[in-house]
């Protein structure tokens, strides 16, 4: 009964909208020579969380699950192949007092096997996508008794049929782990794939790191992250990426939270632990959900830089996530947490001589990440929130005085939670509030001028997680329709009108795997082998490659463009170094609406400007695998006489319009 109620009241909601639009034409003005606010360079940005399978099995290229044999079932993933000689040839033996990163590993019993006579299957992360003709780069550890063995490395299809393999020799027998690789190139293309190994030989041979990745990962990189994915990031060109979180940050306990010096280093020697998503939903359980930190801050810090985004890490402030266990280290055990985060900024951007620069150095870049901001906590809240966040700004602060910090505002937009954040926060002079609003379509349309009676002062505004939910938050039944994303490009108008408060804004959830989400809607799906942008994605890369440097006014009636009985939506802006006028307007109507743009304040405007509409047949149309691009841009022409634009908005549409200023 509550989806039913919740789907009632979004019709009702769309019928508002389509009675409210008129016919009439509009006369916006536009007064180029009022430039108001400063926006930020690079204000549009992109949050990443290693939920719904976002890091391994996700943008982490690893197509072997459980490779170290880690996980709380620690043949989770494996299957034997064949018929062992006897009970134990297969055993998961753990090291744990001489190797505490990484204790397990497995032993296999060989009794002068051949080939195909016993071996291992690995299912992938939801099984593997494999592409034909694309290198395939197999890598295990290993040590055996005796010198003489084979491994046979192949990969198979759903039907069980092989496409591609190869043979690797294990020569050598010793105390001592080895490495060994072998690459090989796919005969076909399969969506749900998986790994056998079979074994040939006699004696022990003992088995850790076993590993396949794809040699078309981004950049090429050996052990790298998967292209498509970050090929969609890197055309957004987002200003800034935060990381790792979100909730993975606070951990459902403090055991579980995530510690930044625990990725660094060589693979093998990061130790895995629980994804605090592998229970947190009881209708949506993934218990081979862990994180193995092959994508570590060194290589978050590495995207950034590889996509052009500033770097925005996310550190635990010494509180677990309270909705979970609310569990918060005492204040004179705190010290480590902040040490934590002032070697992060010397990890950062420290020269080379520092301890942790010199780390960085030896990792492969010597040179700064120029890291400039820093979170302390996600969605904390409370006054336990606020009195180590205290300790945390005076220690940053006397060390690096010009760093800012974001600081929680909690996990809602209004209440007495926010309201208490809010004001404290203020009194402290805070840098950066993070505000998050998981909310349906209509609040969106109904906050666009949410910040225009902000204070206009040093502290600034992060929106750092915001999502229209078609149903309801937290519900299996969100969509990435066509009205989530209208409702915040309406939205995303009035962020762009206050840039002097708000200073940088973030859509969440980033990704979600088709067969491995945990939570609803987000901006970008995948399966094993194809990535496709929702509707709301195509609003934020909009407004991300259509972004300005100053603010001017657009108005109607000489009001502020934000909803009212015509249901339009504007911002303008100029481009200085283009010298381009950027307009934005939402018809969240379901009438076309003519409208005449008046520009004061300028000589003369080009006689042609280009012209980005997004529109969707219906406002529950969706993207797919199947249909991708059902809803993206459309780029066409308008022709300009004069300083009147005249700029006809379809129904239930976004455009932007960007002319030259002559």
């Amino acid at each position: 009964m509550m989806i039913r109620k919740y789907k009632i009241v979004f019709l009702l909601f769309a019928v508002i909208l389509s009675a409210n639009a008129v016919f009439a034409q509009h006369k916006l003005t536009v007064k180029v020579n009022e430039p108001k606010a400063v926006i930020e360079p690079g204000m549009w940005g992109i949050f990443f969380e290693d939920i719904n399978m976002g890091a391994d099995g996700g943008i982490y290229a690893e197509l072997v699950k459980n490779r170290s044999f880690e996980f709380n079932k620690p043949m989770m993933g494996w299957k034997v192949l064949g018929k062992p000689a006897t009970e134990g040839d297969f055993v998961v033996l753990n090291r744990s007092t001489e190797n505490t990163s990484n204790p397990r590993y497995l032993r296999v019993t060989l009794h002068n096997n051949i080939k195909g006579s016993i071996g291992l299957n690995n299912e992938g992360f939801r099984s593997m996508g494999i592409k034909n003709g694309v290198r395939y780069d197999f890598s295990v550890m290993y040590r055996q008794t005796t010198a003489a063995g084979k491994m046979y490395i192949e990969l198979v299809d759903d039907n069980g049929t092989n496409i591609g393999g190869a043979t690797l020799a294990t020569g050598f027998s010793g105390a001592e782990w080895k490495k060994q690789a072998v690459s090989f190139n796919a005969t076909a293309t399969a969506l749900k794939a998986s790994m056998n190994i079979w074994f040939e030989g006699d004696g022990t041979l003992d088995l850790d790191m076993v590993s396949l990745f794809p040699g078309d990962t981004w950049k090429n990189r050996p052990g790298g992250m998967r292209a498509d994915m970050i090929q969609m990031l890197a055309d957004m060109k987002p200003g800034f990426i935060r990381f790792p979180g979100g909730c993975i940050v606070e951990g459902f306990d403090l055991s579980t939270r995530y510690q930044w010096k625990k990725t660094l280093g060589p693979i093998d020697e990061r130790q895995l632990i629980i994804n605090r998503w592998n229970a947190e939903f009881a209708n949506r359980p993934a218990p081979d959900y862990f994180q193995t930190f092959g994508l570590g801050f060194y290589e978050y810090f590495q995207l950034a830089e590889d996509i052009g985004a500033r770097p925005l890490p996310i550190l635990n402030c010494g509180m677990a996530c309270q909705f979970n266990s609310a569990e918060a280290v005492p204040l004179n055990d705190l010290d480590p947490y902040v040490q934590d985060a002032l070697d992060l900024i010397e990890f950062a951007n420290g020269d080379i001589s520092t301890k942790w620069g010199r780390v960085r150095a030896n990792m492969g870049h010597p040179a700064s990440f120029n890291l400039t901001m820093m979170g302390v906590g996600n969605e904390n809240w409370g006054p336990q929130y606020l009195e180590r966040l205290k300790v945390f700004t005076k220690a940053i602060k006397e060390k690096y005085p010009m760093f800012k910090l974001v600081n929680s505002s909690g996990t809602d937009p209004s209440g007495n939670r926010f309201d208490y954040l809010n004001g404290e926060l203020r009194k402290m002079n805070a840098d950066i509030i993070d505000e998050h609003y998981y909310r349906r379509p209509e609040w969106f349309f109904s906050n666009a001028k949410r910040y225009d009676s902000y204070p206009r002062n040093n502290t600034k505004i992060f929106c750092g997680e915001y999502a229209a939910q078609s149903d309801h938050t937290v519900s299996v039944d969100n969509k990435n329709c066509w009205i989530t994303a209208l409702a915040e490009a309406a939205f995303m108008t009035g962020l762009e009108r206050n840039a002097d408060v708000v200073s940088i804004a973030s859509y969440a959830p980033l990704f979600a795997h088709i067969d491995g989400w945990q939570w609803t809607p987000d901006l970008i799906w995948v399966n094993n082998l194809q990535s496709y942008g929702t509707p709301d994605y195509y609003v934020q890369k909009l407004f991300s490659l259509n972004q300005g440097t100053r603010v001017v006014p657009i108005t109607l009636n000489n009001d502020v463009v934000a909803g009212g009985a015509d249901s339009l939506y504007a911002a303008a802006c100029i481009n200085e170094n283009s010298k381009e006028l950027i307009i934005k307007l939402v018809n969240a109507s379901g009438k076309e609406q003519n409208n005449t743009l008046a520009v004061e304040g300028i000589k003369k405007l080009a006689a042609q400007g280009s012209l980005t509409t997004l529109q969707g047949d219906s406002l529950y149309s969706v993207n797919s695998f199947d249909k991708p691009k059902n809803i993206a841009p459309k780029e066409s022409s308008v022709a300009i006489k004069g300083k009147n634009i005249n700029l006809v908005a379809a129904p239930y549409s976004f455009i932007v319009l960007r002319i030259k200023m002559l």
